[in-house]
């Protein structure tokens, strides 16, 4: 008998019955933890995609497009190109400036592809023209910095003092660890213009050597060593740096005749602007924009909390003017957050749905403690993630939802092999013990046979494998973490509160005293979480309470109804077409015709020809309206192109929208195509309209904004002189467009 016992249990489940204390504070321990790490793990909205891109950026003034290219880029390229693991290369040659973006393959580190090319360029430097203004450039690329909120600030003050308010934001976001930067986009920069009159140079015979010379050697502040007075070294600097515009005025310059001339007698000195190079305007008015760019990995609802902390605490009436008005738009966080909703929602739904459908076979209690199989299992998983550098983003969210319905299989099995045990055996223990280990091998098998597809899909290469390798490998960690719960914690919940509900010795309302005590026990934690703003854990014991009640006095008639007359009738059916179809050659026909219906579903596959996508179409969040206008032109006339493309996306939207949240355009900064940005140089030629929506439950026109891209897109196909593109904030991994043509030669 003994060894018959020992084959038939499963060690970790006769350690856990045995030590049910331990197991119970372990319980509440990885509860704990788990929904620590939950609060603490960075939360984002797609993952970290590491796609080596690095940019080599030459400028170099007074070259032709023609002459840069061959006198920089491809002596640049000459070398670039022996340098191995490189998947793409492409240049681009315009005035004054070479740009080279050489993309590497997924796998290999930034770290290495950087010092790669920065040994290429270093071997084509002999090749370079000697006089460069500076050595090239070499920078790397993450096409995951992309804004995830915009600043717009706006008021009757002019560009100048916006700018210095928006210096002061920038100052105060950029502190924060989650932010890489922040683009001011729109603003004006300070400029000391010196118009010398060449007239009177030559009268005084001055060049504009002499007055760059003379500019430079006065805007000057140096070290003049140190000094010691009386036992104490003091450091000597001598600031010569020009504080006002009257001293560079007066500022004397050496002619070539050896006189001695006043700069203002020979030029004039104005202190004013630089010209513009950015614009921006919010809902058509021009204000100055803050794009925020958050850092790869970091917590985006952290930032954006923080951030609206910021405005509201430290700028708005305090930093600023009262007057001053700070608008965001563009908040990644909300869709993130709303995606968290979804998952919480759903694990607590299913919680509820798994119980309530365990009710009609286990009664309250046994469904109860294997629905707690379900939170359980997500905390253990919280445990893990963290460690293996993952965020909270939506494709883990995505595959935690997928796993719900599969985490409550195996306590499942564990509680009803030992709910039919224990009408033989009335010793809960032993029939604990042996239930577990009657199924431990079925139930492993079965869970390796549910994970096997998903094991592939974790070493997936390229960027895509990249992008969606968190789903396999959270699948797995859920499902493994399922397993653990099923075979240590569930058995222990059923020594300690299994009942046969059903049975003839069950007496009716026999539990109603413990059930009171535990509902009043349930109610007082619920007060405190309440006191204590914990509104979450709150409202979940008090649905727990009305769910005890509901059970007890309605439920539980219709669940007794089901066993004794759904359920054998169910049964009984089943089993009289289960013998009609195992009569004589049935079963051979019936694979038979299996066999064949798998062929034919391959062959109507392939007549139909369903879309394949390759990520699925959504309802875009945003759209955005890319104007690109031939190399060379000045961005005052994209500007002015950008405005028509403006008004028509109004006139397609309608006037007053309430599906619509703002409408931006950027010109030059903020204006590349989402998930790059431009290798080097300002786009002069670049304009963008961004139409960001309101959140999809806030919409009430009941037009889809699929259509509305289709709308805006029909609007701007004919702007005379400008390629227009038309595309939707993207969902999935990083990729190309859809087609791609390129000519080499």
């Amino acid at each position: 008998m003994s060894k018959e016992s020992k084959i038939k249990e499963f060690f970790a489940t006769s350690w856990a019955i045995d030590n049910k204390t331990s197991v119970y504070v372990l319980a509440i321990l990885i509860s704990i933890l788990g929904m620590m790490n939950y609060y603490f793990i960075p939360k984002e909205q797609f993952p970290q995609v590491v796609i080596p891109y690095i940019v080599v950026s030459t400028p170099y003034p007074g070259t032709s497009p023609a002459d840069m290219e061959n006198l920089v880029t491809r002596p640049i390229e000459k070398q670039l190109k022996s340098i191995s693991d490189v998947k793409k290369m492409t240049s681009n040659s315009v005035q004054d400036f070479s740009s080279i973006v050489v993309e590497f393959d997924p796998d290999l580190s930034i770290e290495t592809a950087k010092q790669r090319v920065r040994d290429a360029v270093d071997k084509s430097k002999k090749d370079l023209p000697t006089d460069l203004p500076a050595e090239p450039d070499i920078m790397d690329i993450d096409i995951s910095e992309f804004p995830v909120m915009f600043l717009n600030i706006s008021g009757n003050y002019d560009l100048d003092k916006l700018k210095h308010y928006a210096e002061i934001a920038q100052d105060k976001i950029e502190a924060l660890k989650e932010i890489t930067r922040v683009d001011i986009v729109g603003a004006l920069d300070r400029e000391i213009q010196v118009n010398a009159d060449i007239f009177k140079m030559q009268a005084a015979k001055v060049t504009f050597s002499d007055i760059e010379r003379a500019v430079a050697m006065e805007n000057l502040t140096i070290s003049g060593g140190s000094l010691t007075t009386n036992g104490t070294r003091n450091a000597v600097r001598i600031k010569g740096q020009f504080e006002s515009v009257e001293t560079l005025k007066n500022i004397i310059v050496h002619s070539s005749s050896g006189a001695f001339i006043k700069l203002s007698d020979i030029a004039d000195v104005n202190d004013g602007f630089e010209e513009q190079e950015s614009f921006a305007r919010l809902d058509g008015k021009n204000v100055i924009t803050l794009n925020v760019i958050k850092k790869s990995g970091s917590n985006l609802l952290d930032a954006s909390d923080q951030i609206k902390t910021i405005v509201e605490d430290e700028l708005k009436g305090h930093e600023f003017p009262k007057d001053m008005e700070v608008t965001i738009t563009g908040d990644q966080s909300r869709f993130t957050r709303n995606t968290l909703e979804e998952l919480n929602n759903t694990i607590v739904i299913g919680f509820i749905l798994v119980t309530i459908v365990l009710m009609f076979f286990m009664g309250f209690t046994n469904a109860f403690f294997v629905g707690l199989s379900v939170p359980l299992s997500i905390f253990v998983a919280y445990l893990i993630i963290p460690g293996l550098g993952y965020t909270m983003n939506m494709i883990v969210m995505f595959a935690f939802i997928f796993a719900l319905g599969i985490v409550v299989d195996d306590a499942i099995v564990v509680i009803e092999n030992t709910h039919r045990l224990h009408k033989f055996n009335p010793d809960i223990n032993i029939a604990a013990k042996r239930a577990a280990g009657e199924v431990f091998m079925p139930i492993l098998s079965g869970t390796l046979t549910t994970l096997a597809p998903f094991f592939p899909l974790a070493f997936w290469p390229g960027i895509v494998g990249q992008f969606m390798h968190y789903l396999p490998v959270t699948l797995i960690i859920t499902l493994f973490a399922s397993l653990f719960v099923a075979y240590v914690f569930n058995p222990v919940f059923a020594v300690s509160f299994m009942k046969h509900e059903y049975d003839a010795e069950y007496q009716e309302g026999s539990g109603w005293k413990k059930l009171r005590t535990i509902i009043i026990v349930m109610l007082a934690f619920a007060g405190v979480f309440y006191l204590s703003k914990s509104f979450g854990l709150a409202n979940f014991l008090v649905f727990g309470v009305l769910m005890i009640l509901f059970f007890h006095f309605i439920l539980k008639k219709l669940i007794k109804g089901f066993q004794e007359k759904t359920w054998p009738y169910l049964m009984n059916a089943y089993e009289r077409q289960l013998r009609t179809v195992l009569k004589g050659a049935r079963p051979i026909w019936i694979l038979g015709g299996m066999v064949v219906l798998f062929f034919a579903t391959i062959v109507i596959t392939g007549i139909v020809k369903p879309t394949v996508l390759f990520f699925p179409n959504n309802d875009p969040n945003n759209i955005f309206v890319y104007i690109k206008m031939p190399g060379g032109t000045h961005q005052n006339v994209t500007d002015s192109i950008t405005k028509i493309a403006e008004s028509r996306v109004y006139k397609a939207l309608g006037k007053k929208n309430p599906d619509v949240e703002s409408i931006i355009s950027n010109v030059t900064i903020g204006a590349e195509e989402q998930g790059f940005a431009s290798g080097g140089g300002s786009p002069f030629n670049k304009g963008k309209v961004s139409v960001n929506f309101v959140e999809h439950k806030y919409r009430t026109t009941g037009i889809s904004t699929t259509q509305y891209m289709e709308i805006i897109r029909k609007g701007v196909a004919d702007i005379p002189g400008a390629e227009v593109t038309v595309d939707k904030n993207r969902s999935g991994p990083p990729t190309g467009k859809p087609i791609n043509i390129e000519i080499t030669s």
